[in-house]
């Protein structure tokens, strides 16, 4: 599932560093959570749609790669990231 644009601008905004932003890991690691929880809601209404259910392992799997960057070079950074988002529990 695809997030519209303007819901993209919004999740920019929100999480860029300044205006020119648009590429941080911050920024993807957003844009890419948002992209899984629409993911995640269709997967519990089609739960044989083994597509797109490849799609999201995907996309957990690509923000894991980049969550794990961001933690390697600057953890404090990483903290702010999931706790922003609410990624972990």
């Amino acid at each position: 599932m695809t997030i519209s644009k303007e819901k993209k601008a919004a999740v920019v905004a929100e999480h860029r560093k300044d205006d020119s932003d648009t590429g941080s890991p911050e920024v993807q690691i957003a844009i890419l959570t948002e992209r899984i929880t629409g993911l995640t809601e269709h997967m519990r209404t089609h739960r044989r749609d083994f597509a797109s259910r490849r799609g999201l392992l995907g996309l957990v799997s690509r923000r894991r790669r980049l969550l794990d960057y961001v933690r390697r070079h600057d953890p404090q950074r990483y903290l702010d990231i999931i706790g922003a988002l609410g990624i972990r529990k």
